[in-house]
């Protein structure tokens, strides 16, 4: 990497695992299983195995390639270590683009949670609000996430109990639907890994973590085997409760599988919940985006401007104020409900360049078979290609723009 001021080192395991689980225990879980089971019906629930693996295999990748390359940016930085220049800025361009987008949509809703019909609005104030935490120091941030994971868990224990307790369970709802394939269940697998995703926020905070080599091979499987057991369990409790197709035709699942049983009045709740949980992933997302920025600034991927360290709370503030704008415009211009899809195709090629690269690593380097790479790899591919028409259009336009500037930017320096 080139020379440039360095990130303080504040973050322990715990920290870490939180951080991860902020990231994942967000929206996902409160919205995206409405759009899974209307394409998988109650089969959403081999599509959220499917997702698991693949984000496991994903998460080992990572997990062994920060402990190689314990610094800021992720699969940017390891793409362009283990890969070539061209693939850690596809990897860095996909992540940058795709996860604005994700932050728009986090921060829209948020707002619509919270306040119907000032969505917008107290969406921008959110932006703000958190903006400014993460510019205190990324310890805030942590302690920030584990308040809001503690009150997301809440409200998904109520899901739950609601959903068992409100005398409509049935196993009528885990019965197979009736002309869902194989196609079906791959793309309920790719909405739903949207829901995953999170998990790599552990890796983009390499270099404020200590003792990154042993620090982050153990945060990022922790994380995801504690959000995998609490997404098993939401999805079996309502379908049980409600049945696929409630589930299809709600844009708040998690509430209305609340709403249909004799505990309705948990429904405010878990409606406070799911926006806390959007919040949650906002705020994770804002330094995650700002780090990645932050590292491809510092190869002049970016402007150079954003390759700042403020001299006090040490964190990348150029780049997180860059982020924040950057995702208002998007709050008030663009309605990004629809990008889930192409945030998981721009994320799921995110993925593919970390397997690639952890294929690349030596014997001494690498702590898992190198099959867990090679079934991550092929897994992002499957998945991604099986996502909406639309959204795999326009994330291969996205990414042929970014792979176009690269080469132009360097034809025009040889010496890069």
């Amino acid at each position: 990497m080139s020379a440039g001021p360095p990130l303080e080192r504040r973050l322990g395991t715990g920290d870490a695992v939180v951080v991860g689980l902020g990231a994942m225990l967000g929206a996902g879980v409160f919205a995206a299983f409405g759009p899974a089971a209307a394409t998988a019906g109650s089969l959403l629930l081999l599509g959220l195995g499917i997702a698991a693996v693949v984000a496991t295999c994903n998460a080992l990748s990572s997990a062994q390639l920060a402990a190689v390359h314990p610094a800021s940016g992720g699969t940017y930085v390891y793409g362009r270590r283990q890969l070539g220049a061209f693939w850690g800025h596809l990897a860095g361009f996909g992540f940058v683009v795709g996860k604005t987008a994700s932050c728009a949509a986090m921060a829209l809703t948020f707002g619509s949670y919270a306040l119907p019909g000032s969505g917008r609005p107290l969406a921008v104030a959110a932006v703000v609000a958190l903006t400014a935490v993460n510019l205190r120091g990324v310890q805030k941030t942590a302690r920030l996430t584990r308040l809001l994971v503690g009150l997301v868990l809440l409200a998904l224990a109520a899901v739950v109990v609601a959903a068992l307790a409100g005398g409509t369970a049935s196993t009528d709802g885990l019965r197979a639907t009736d002309g869902v394939g194989a196609y079906d269940v791959l793309q309920s697998a790719g909405l739903l890994f949207f829901a995953f995703a999170g998990y790599a926020r552990i890796a983009t905070l390499g270099e404020e973590v200590r003792d990154p080599t042993r620090t982050i091979p153990r945060a990022i499987p922790i994380a995801l085997a504690a959000v995998l057991a609490v997404y098993a369990l939401v999805a079996v409790s309502a379908l049980l409760a409600v049945g696929p197709a409630v589930l299809a035709g709600s844009t708040a699942p998690l509430a209305s599988v609340v709403e249909a049983g004799d505990l309705s009045w948990l429904s405010p709740a878990v409606r406070v919940g799911g926006a806390l949980a959007a919040l949650g992933v906002l705020l994770s997302l804002l330094v995650g985006v700002s780090r990645t920025a932050f590292a491809m600034a510092r190869e002049r991927e970016l402007p150079r401007w954003l390759d700042a360290v403020h001299p006090v709370h040490r964190v990348p503030h150029h780049a997180e104020l860059a982020v924040a704008a950057a995702v208002v415009v998007l709050v008030l211009l663009v309605d990004l409900r629809g990008a889930i899809g192409f945030s998981s195709f721009a994320v799921l090629v995110y993925y593919a360049v970390t397997n690639a690269s952890a294929l690349t690593l030596r014997a001494d380097q690498r702590r898992y078979p190198r099959a867990v790479a090679v079934v991550g790899l092929l897994g992002c591919v499957l998945l991604a290609a099986t996502l909406p028409l639309t959204s795999v259009a326009l994330g291969v336009a996205v990414l042929a723009a970014g792979s176009i500037v690269f080469a132009v930017r360097h034809r025009a320096s040889p010496r890069r």
